[in-house]
């Protein structure tokens, strides 16, 4: 899995917050996507590597503005009593 953390310029609101939400999801293959308009960024976690140029395209559709971009390898927490 990875995570891929984007700033993302122009959010404004929770409402901002969930129109990135929406269109990150109904356009590209994620598990978990989260925006915030407080940190200007969203954090996404998706099974495969997703190119820049592709969330950078579903940003600016949006009305947005993508200004960073970053990619890590995630690994999911286990709960408490994983053993």
């Amino acid at each position: 899995m990875v995570r891929i953390t984007v700033g993302i310029d122009g959010m404004m609101c929770g409402k901002c917050e969930a129109r990135m939400d929406e269109a990150i999801k109904n356009n590209l293959k994620v598990t978990k996507v989260s925006a915030s308009h407080k940190t200007n960024s969203a954090e996404i976690i998706s099974e495969a590597d997703i190119p820049e140029d592709e969330i950078r395209k579903i940003v600016e559709q949006t009305g947005y503005k993508l200004t960073s971009y970053d990619s890590e390898p995630y690994e999911k927490k286990k709960g408490f009593l994983f053993f």
